[in-house]
């Protein structure tokens, strides 16, 4: 699957080398290509290329919607069990991807790990470095290299993320919290010679801003008053403890206390935890009205062994969870 966007010169050797490796492949195969609203041609160049590769599917989007939109929409195309997603700036090496497939033998998601980063230091690769790190941190899901976008993930996994916004950067994070099983595996990064980049430093601070997304649906999702509970605990205790000070040495110890900023700093406190607290109680409210009416599963089956010894994959099992 390959999301695109003013790649129209990019488009005909990419499909020329990934014909080849499909050949070799010897089992049936299909090219999603997903037209991210291009102005370049790349749509017609891609409708031409139909005409010779009878595998090739195009999706065309009715504008630009951006990579996670065109990433959601080429997933949901998706017919084979196993779906491989790559761009298409020819950075990608389409001979990876036998070597993706045979690493998902034991694992749900196999993740790409380019080496080395043919990217510039300054601009791509040391803000990646740090975003990486920070994100494996927050996740609890530790990667190399988070956007690469070189990836296999088994159908079931693809069909259940959840992708908006800009979240196509934490697939495997999202992954993860699925169930499924995560491994890294060392790919080729060619240096781009083709088109221009279409990122740069201004995604830093979106990105940090969709990790907050990312952890909060991750670890809070089903229970925000834990979140927004403890937080207005904190707030509400730390605000009466103040309170009772204060009206400690107004009272006992005559100060006067017109004069003092602590007064409506502590009174702060006490107003912002009952908010933080209702904030949860009104999360818990929505999260029970999603699932009861949806009758959206907590929870997921990755394989079930009866008495007779019969296993269920996870796969099936995951289709059952499923309303």
């Amino acid at each position: 699957m390959i999301p695109l966007f003013n790649e129209v010169d990019a488009v005909r050797p990419l499909l020329d080398e990934l014909t080849t490796v499909l050949d070799r492949l010897e089992q049936p195969a299909e090219i999603v290509a997903v037209d991210d609203g291009s102005t370049d041609g790349s749509f017609d160049r891609l409708v031409a290329l139909c005409a010779r590769e009878p595998r090739l599917r195009v999706v065309r989007l009715a504008r630009n919607f951006g990579q996670t939109a065109a990433i959601a929409a080429g997933l949901e195309h998706a017919r084979a069990p196993v779906v491989v997603t790559m761009d298409a700036d020819l950075q990608n090496d389409p001979h990876d991807i036998p070597r993706l497939l045979a690493a998902l033998d034991g694992a749900d998601v196999v993740n790409g790990w380019r080496q080395p980063r043919r990217d510039p230091f300054l601009t791509r690769r040391l803000p990646s470095a740090i975003a990486n790190r920070l994100i494996s941190l927050v996740t609890g899901t530790a990667l190399h290299d988070y956007g690469c976008t070189l990836r296999a993930m088994r159908a079931w996994v693809a069909k259940d993320l959840q992708l908006y916004g800009e979240l196509h950067r934490f697939i495997p994070a999202l992954a993860a919290d699925l169930g499924a099983r995560i491994v890294e595996l060392p790919v080729h990064h060619r240096p781009r010679t083709i088109g221009r980049s279409k990122y740069g430093l201004s995604r830093t601070v979106r990105v940090v801003l969709d990790l907050l997304t990312v952890k909060f649906l991750s670890g809070f999702s089903t229970r925000p008053i834990q979140l927004f509970g403890l937080l207005g605990l904190a707030c509400a205790v730390a605000g009466l403890g103040l309170t009772g000070w204060l009206g400690f040495e107004r009272m006992v110890l005559g100060h006067r206390l017109a004069d003092r900023p602590l007064v409506l700093f502590a009174i702060l406190l006490v107003v912002v935890g009952v908010q933080f607290v209702s904030i949860g109680l009104l999360g818990e409210m929505l999260v029970r009205t999603y699932h009861e009416s949806q009758a959206k599963p907590v929870y997921r089956v990755r394989e079930v062994v009866d008495a007779a010894g019969e296993l269920t994959s996870g796969e099936v099992a995951g289709m059952r969870d499923r309303p």
